[in-house]
């Protein structure tokens, strides 16, 4: 018996990159373009992808403001996406805890 659903994940959090962008803005609250940017250690066309997919799935929300005559676009997480975000990964957890449970009888 599986513990975890693998096809009922939630594909617009799993990749590595929107999984660091929810999680960045749900520990660090709101933050810009380019501080992602930088924290996820990506290029602007992969970025501008997955925050797009996540916008589109009302995960995350972005507001475009000008900043000393520059755009600069801030992004929140919103209910939903922390909503998301919990259920991910408490589907993680119990997989993890799953495959400790059975550590043993794979030895």
């Amino acid at each position: 018996m599986n513990p975890i659903d693998f096809n009922g994940l939630d594909t617009a959090v799993h990749g590595p990159i929107r999984l660091g962008i929810m999680t960045a803005l749900q520990m660090d609250g709101p933050l810009d373009f380019t501080t992602l940017k930088k924290r996820l250690n990506t290029v602007d066309g992969s970025l501008n992808l997955h925050l797009g997919k996540l916008e589109e799935c009302a995960y995350i929300a972005g507001k475009k403001a000008f900043v000393n005559l520059r755009p600069k676009t801030t992004y929140k997480i919103t209910i939903t996406g922390r909503k998301a975000l919990a259920n991910y990964l408490q589907s993680m957890k119990s997989l993890i805890d799953y495959m400790e449970s059975n550590k043993e009888k794979s030895i």
